[in-house]
């Protein structure tokens, strides 16, 4: 359901409010740095397993068991870190928290960002409240 004009003004003023009262925590907020630095870390996983591969194979055609053993192991890490990797990564329009775990559970998050969106309603309340005056 989309946002009435009224609520669209509403939120853009909350945001230039957040962006004036504390513009670190806002760009905190953004997530996009967060996104770019898991996709780098999947692109990074996926060449090392592509290294680990040919480190498997190289192993094999000289018959250094030792070679192909370490490539597996390669293999092995960067494919845990391409899945944790992924897992891990916001999807696009989702925000994380600042100061969010990344194993915490959806359950803790959810109570957090509500408490999170309390506290700007207060202030944005207290801000109001005070123009009012």
């Amino acid at each position: 359901m989309p946002l009435s004009e009224h609520e669209q003004r509403m939120l853009e003023q909350m945001e230039r409010a957040l962006y004036a009262e504390d513009p670190k925590f806002a760009t905190a907020l953004e997530g996009s740095g967060l996104r770019t630095h898991t996709r780098r870390r999947v692109y990074q996983a996926v060449a090392g397993f592509l290294v680990g591969i040919a480190l498997l194979m190289t192993g094999m055609v000289a018959q250094q068991i030792w070679i192909s053993v370490v490539g597996f192991l390669v293999m092995l890490g960067c494919a845990v870190l391409a899945v944790t990797g992924w897992r891990k990564a916001p999807k696009p329009g989702e925000q994380a928290a600042p100061g969010e775990a990344p194993g915490q559970t959806t359950r803790r998050q959810g109570k957090q960002r509500r408490s999170m969106m309390d506290r700007i309603e207060q202030r944005w309340q207290r801000r109001r409240d005070e123009e009012g005056r």
